[in-house]
């Protein structure tokens, strides 16, 4: 199986049945791209997959919290969709601090920037997922960078569990 199919998609309606087929087994679209988040939702899930809502900086958080009990994972996006190697947008932490403290079990992502130097804000926030493209795969060592990324997530999301 696919695993998450991030849809930077107009009418992300339209690719639902075809990434089912293809084997996805999450369809994450932005909320910015559907006029009716709801029937998108409902559709997603009846093709057997898990939801995910992801969100552009421009978009508030309040906008994607009447949809989070419906979805899987929200992505918070912490650059402008489109390219790689983009600058970190730090001012979105807030963002997934109130996502973390509002909906303690969602599945959080960010996408865009994310890598050595920022990773622990990304953590610290909230985020158990992440994105990361251009911190990986210009470095010289890979591996090393995906394994610090992974390890600084799960030390913030044990941490997390502690403090309750």
């Amino acid at each position: 199986p696919l695993p998450d199919m991030h849809m930077m998609v107009a009418r992300p309606e339209q690719w639902v049945k075809p990434m089912a087929v293809a084997g996805a087994n999450q369809y994450t679209f932005h909320l910015e791209a559907t006029d009716n988040p709801g029937a998108l939702i409902k559709d997603i899930r009846e093709n057997g997959m898990k939801v995910g809502l992801a969100i552009k900086p421009a978009t508030t958080v309040d906008q994607l919290a009447p949809w989070a009990n419906q979805i899987d994972m929200a992505l918070v996006m912490t650059v402008e969709p489109g390219f790689g190697g983009q600058k970190f947008m730090e001012d979105m932490m807030p963002k997934v601090q109130w996502l973390r403290t509002q909906f303690p079990s969602l599945d959080i992502e960010v996408d865009g920037g994310v890598g050595p130097d920022t990773i622990h804000k990304c953590a610290e926030a909230g985020a158990n997922m992440i994105v990361s493209g251009s911190a990986i795969m210009k470095s010289a060592d890979p591996r090393s960078v995906i394994n610090l990324l992974r390890n600084v997530c799960s030390e913030a999301a044990q941490k997390r569990c502690l403090d309750r």
